[in-house]
This record gives structure tokens, sequence and C-alpha cells, in this order.
């Protein structure tokens, strides 16, 4: 796989690389074809697995490069992963006050953002784009790294990341389109909807890399930024709907195990 992403840009590798995580979305939305209900203890490990993919992923594939880049360019170490980190999930928050939203499971008289008349359908998709910003972007800034001369970046450890994010965008596709289903819409409708959330991954993931690219000083407080930001998406979003229903025991056995699937991509693969 390394092989045949070198011959590209780093804009096109991050480009290839987030078609490949929203093609898992899209064909964990497909699911909704085949499944006509989705277990509720299922549908929150699916939610507890993405959490602990994305909380492993802030740390082995974005903190730590940010720390030894930080130490490799001679710059205060603690620094830009912590200003990043900090912004990230700062932003997330903007965003979550400003953007209309509803997630997975709530009545819509609990819709969050700013006031609208969206319908239920698209706040809940929105919901999830939301929440797919932060991914794509962390695969932009990684793959963008490589075209900055950066010597701790490497293709061997941006691959491991969209491969964690893809893996778990399959049951969170699933996690979107077989509620819409059981909340009255057809089959077609709640896979478009389904795989249309993912669709902000491959436009955010470009703009990363073409942010690092530009201004390569940013690309510590980038990496830290895009940790902060899924891990605010983690805290805010995944583990409290995985804990809905009251299967946190599950849930949280799901979360562990994310963790762990990520954690063994990135340090067997890199």
């Amino acid at each position: 796989m390394t092989d045949l992403f070198v011959k590209f840009s780093p804009v096109t590798q991050a480009l290839w690389a987030s078609i490949f995580t929203y093609g898992l979305t899209a064909l964990g939305a497909a699911l909704v074809f085949l499944v006509p209900q989705f277990n509720k203890k299922i549908l929150d490990s699916a939610l507890g697995f993405a959490a602990g993919i994305m909380i492993s992923a802030s740390y082995f594939s974005l903190l730590k490069p940010s720390i030894e880049i930080t130490v490799s360019e001679g710059g205060i170490k603690w620094l830009p992963p912590v200003v990043g980190f900090i912004l990230g999930g700062f932003v997330l928050y903007i965003f979550d006050r400003i953007i209309p939203h509803l997630h997975l499971g709530l009545p819509e008289s609990e819709k969050e953002g700013i006031k609208t008349n969206l319908n239920r359908s698209f706040l809940l998709v929105l919901a999830i784009t939301l929440h797919n910003i932060p991914e794509g972007l962390a695969i932009g800034v990684a793959f963008g790294a490589l075209g900055a001369d950066i010597q701790s970046a490497s293709l061997a450890g941006a691959i491991p990341l969209a491969i964690g994010i893809g893996i778990q965008n399959f049951p969170e596709g699933a996690a979107v389109s077989i509620p819409l289903k059981r909340e009255g819409f057809s089959k077609w409708k709640s896979f478009y909807y389904g795989q249309l959330s993912g669709v902000v991954e491959p436009i955010s993931a470009v703009v990363g890399a073409e942010m690092v690219l530009l201004v390569k000083p940013i690309l510590p407080y980038a990496l830290s930024f895009a940790a902060g930001a899924m891990i605010f998406v983690v805290v805010e979003e995944l583990i409290p709907e995985s804990q809905i229903e009251k299967n946190s025991d599950i849930a949280t056995l799901a979360t562990l195990f994310g963790f762990a699937v990520m954690m063994f991509l990135d340090v067997s693969l890199s």
C-alpha cells in the first residue's frame, strides 16, 4: 500500500485516503438494505468502538507526532500540543453551538445549535457530519506533513490513521442509516443520508493537507488541533450516545477494544 501512495502528492494522498474512509462510511450505511433492525447493544458497541479508535488515534497519530516534531525543530515541546489541542476542542465547541443538529435517539426538542426549521433527517445528518470534520482534517494534516519535509513524518505513520478512521466509519455509517430507517425513512433515503454524512471527510482532508503545505510551522499545532477536535466529539457525542440505553458495560468494553485496534495499527504499521 505504501508503494502505491508514494507516486502521489501529499494532497492527492490525503484525498485518496479520505475517499477510502468515506467509502467505508457508505458501505456501512448500505447495511440498511440487509439489516432491517439494529440491536441497540450493537449500536452502542459501535459508538463505543468508534470512540476508542478516535481516542487512540488522537494520541498515537496526532499528539505524539506533534510532540516529536516540536522537539526535532527545537521548540518548546509542550506548547504546540497543548495550545493546538485546546484550540481544536474550542473550535468544535463553537461549531456545536452554531451548527443546527440533532443527535441520534434524542427527541427534536433537544436539537442543538442556532434555531432552525430544518427537518429532523437533515439535523441528524448534520450531527454526524459535524464530527466527521475533525476526522477528515486529521487525515489531511497527517498526509500534508509528508510534503512539509518533516523528518518524523512518514507515510507509514499516516496510513494507519486512515485505516483506523475507515474501520470505525463502517459501523458509524450503519449507526446513521439503520436508525433512520427505524424512524420511518425508506431504505434508499436512509442510505443516502448515511453516506452523505461522510462526504465532508475528503473535503476537510484536502483543506488540512493544503493548510500544512502552505504554512509549515503550524504543523505541530495542526496535528494537536485535530486531536482536540476529535476528543471533543468523543466526549460530547459518542460516549454519551453509547450510554443512553444503559448498555454502559458493553459500550465501555467496545471503547477499550477500539483503542487497542488503533494502537495496534499505529505501532505495528508505522
